[in-house]
């Protein structure tokens, strides 16, 4: 079995609003493009749609739910993490408008670099015991706890999730979505395996 990672607290600090940023930025162009996406982000996605809360409050009320999960299952440490990865892309999702303006991006482009900006994101996130909460939660814990590839989970729920985006946008939109979920897991399924990290 292979050691434990433990990173400083400077370390984690660090890391988290990294991936955060990461998180953030590849967020706002989904959202640029209108596309979906899966967990919890593609839940505050679809709900942007019918309520007039913007991504960042949504997103940080979606998540309050799983902390107590996430406590009782993963610790406090995995539970502040969190709360410091989701308050972070709450924020930095609702503030980016007035720093980045996206005149023109490629669709595909826009789809498959936003994904991995997500997907790498959320891998540093997990490499520091934190995840973007919500379902991330989830796949953690089965990960961690039954050795379910973390991203195989999120690739099945991103998809359910993203079937719910069919009543909502263009056949065009879903299936770029489908290719955003699809870059975004790719980068965690190869390189988060079982046993490498462990949530302590």
């Amino acid at each position: 079995m292979k050691p434990k990672v433990h990173h400083s607290i400077p370390e984690d600090l660090f890391a988290l609003l990294s991936g955060s940023l990461f998180v953030a930025f590849g967020l706002f162009i989904f959202t640029e493009l209108s596309f979906l996406t899966g967990g919890a982000a593609g839940l505050t996605l679809i709900l942007t749609h019918l309520v007039d809360f913007s991504f960042g409050q949504l997103y940080f009320i979606i998540n309050l739910p799983f902390y107590w999960l996430a406590f009782r299952r993963m610790g406090w440490r995995f539970t502040l993490n969190t709360f410091i990865s989701v308050s972070t892309v709450s924020v930095a999702t609702d503030v980016l408008t007035y720093f980045v303006a996206l005149d023109s991006i490629d669709s595909v482009f826009g789809a498959i670099f936003g994904g991995l900006l997500i997907g790498t994101g959320i891998l540093i996130m997990f490499r520091h015991v934190s995840s973007l909460g919500g379902l991330g939660i989830l796949s953690l814990y089965l990960q961690d706890k039954l050795g379910i590839n973390a991203g195989k989970t999120q690739l099945s729920v991103d998809v359910s999730i993203l079937l719910i985006g069919y009543f909502l946008v263009s056949i065009e939109i879903l299936l770029l979505s489908l290719l955003g979920a699809l870059a975004l897991n790719l980068v965690i399924g190869i390189n988060h395996k079982p046993g490498r990290y462990q949530i302590t």
